[in-house]
């Protein structure tokens, strides 16, 4: 399989895997921040940061792992001996991560509601850590299909059981429980054949210290990219309340998963495919499989960026609950504006380092943000609230990716798309100008009327302006289809 072909096979084969992300996302923020109080709502934002950042500490080294080794091995032999490794290695984590997460649930001085959340959420991340290494190995070996499907049924079930324990009256807990019991249904069905592939292998030392040396800087730069998402909450926490936590998270859910799931589902697809271009084809294969990639990501995230800033009022009328509304449209430009620096430094730029096997460089690289971010938010919180959190995280991003930029030129640089993103910025600056002279009707309609019209003018100012080669490539899809045999 070219990597072309598994990088187009990918996009279209994770679809339906981020449809559902998307709906599932949509609505845990209509959902919960109606059945949940603002404070229950901020009480499990934090306990979300914090079970993704224990998780991620702990366990991301080896799903790392998992995806960028696969693709080297060649003998049965080898393979046996990586899932062996990897595997045992989680379940000697899990034994230690458990235990230890109960004491510190019992010694943090939390409130009991938060002291619940967290720990049901801590309880999860060994058990969403088998799944994630499943899912891994799939994206890897090509299998989009099993990848898409465990993506949507932890999806699906995450939000129902969360759901339900909400009506229920569970609080801030209700997500949390969602989160923990979604993979344990799927294990069944995944993990004894993931565990039969290490049938005859043995755990390697010498394998296990190059899956550290690779893994651990990338789940402290991971972690560190999740402080940077994530210290305005506690900071918001420290000086005001769990009441603007919500209201912030909220407005961060909305704008930063819209944008997030478009770069999930490219992203799935891309790494796999640029893995393969260079182990393959060597720097230039991996500089056109890079191009086209970083050009789509310049067509699909940026007009979503603008777009959301253009809707941020209707779309907030439509999705938040009223106690949480006003601080979500004040925040959601600059949220957007994040999440696209962000998704561009995590899925483009940033695997320059993990394709060159510099993680330490990663490190570094998101140690700045993070940084910045911790020292914006103790200077703009007190003056400006939730509006300057949200300011904070925006330029924290800014400084990031240009970080990134400078920093990969010592490990892979990948090409920056500068027509792309000239001719992509023209059309989405078009697209604003005809939104912003629509009337504010509110609510679903202007959403729907401002949605639909510039979705309809970006498109035809990019097939005009040829943005991101869009014309040439309906132009090859279309003489594909009709020159295939019937």
């Amino acid at each position: 399989m070219s990597e072309k072909h598994m990088f187009w096979r990918g996009v279209w084969g994770y679809l339906p895997a981020q449809i559902v992300q998307g709906v599932v996302g949509f609505l845990t923020i209509v959902v919960f921040t109606r059945l949940l109080s603002p404070e229950d709502f901020g009480r499990y934002a934090l306990a979300f940061s914090v079970t993704t950042l224990a998780h991620t500490a702990t366990f991301s080294w080896l799903e790392a792992s998992m995806a960028r080794f696969w693709a080297a091995e060649r003998t049965p032999e080898g393979l046996a001996t990586h899932f062996a490794s990897l595997y045992r290695t989680s379940f000697a984590l899990i034994a230690v991560f458990v235990p230890v997460a109960a004491v510190a649930v019992w010694l943090l001085p939390l409130t009991p509601a938060l002291k619940l959340a967290v720990g049901f959420g801590l309880a999860g991340a060994p058990i969403r850590n088998l799944a994630k290494l499943a899912q891994e190995r799939y994206r890897a070996a090509g299998e989009v299909s099993k990848a898409a499907w465990v993506d949507m049924a932890v999806a699906l079930l995450g939000f129902g059981v969360g759901a339900g324990f909400a009506l229920a009256g569970g609080g801030a807990a209700s997500p949390m429980l969602g989160l923990m019991l979604a993979p344990l249904f799927v294990l069944p069905f995944i993990l004894p054949g993931e565990l039969r592939r290490s049938s005859g292998g043995a755990v390697d030392r010498q394998r296990l210290k190059a899956y550290a040396a690779y893994g651990y800087p990338i789940a402290a730069s991971l972690t560190l990219a999740l402080v940077l998402a994530s210290t305005d909450r506690f900071l918001l926490a420290a000086f005001m309340d769990t009441g603007a936590v919500g209201a912030y998270h909220a407005a961060y859910t909305l704008a930063n998963r819209t944008l997030d799931i478009l770069f999930i589902w490219l992203g799935a697809a891309g790494a796999p495919a640029m893995v393969m271009a260079l182990e393959r084809g060597g720097r230039e294969a991996l500089r056109r499989t890079a191009l086209e990639q970083g050009e789509i990501l310049i067509l699909v995230g940026l007009p979503a960026a603008v777009g959301l800033s253009l809707v941020a009022r209707p779309l907030a009328e439509l999705m938040i609950g009223l106690d949480l509304r006003a601080a979500a449209v004040m925040v959601t430009p600059w949220i957007a504006a994040s999440a696209l620096m962000s998704g561009l430094i995590a899925y483009y730029f940033g695997l320059g380092f993990t394709l060159a096997r510099r993680t330490g460089l990663l490190l570094v690289t998101m140690a700045i943000p993070a940084v910045c971010n911790i020292l914006l938010n103790l200077l703009l919180i007190p003056r400006l609230g939730v509006q300057g959190a949200a300011i904070s995280t925006a330029l924290s991003f800014l400084i990031g990716l240009i970080a990134c930029l400078v920093i990969s030129r010592r490990a892979i640089a990948l090409p920056i798309p500068w027509e792309a993103l000239i001719r992509c910025g023209v059309a989405a600056a078009g697209m604003a100008g005809v939104v912003s002279t629509l009337p504010p009707l509110g609510g679903l309609i202007e959403l729907a009327l401002d949605a639909s019209v510039g979705g309809m003018v970006y498109a035809a100012l990019a097939m005009t302006l040829n943005a991101a080669g869009v014309r040439d490539l309906l132009r090859r899809l279309i003489h594909a289809r009709r020159s295939a045999p019937a």
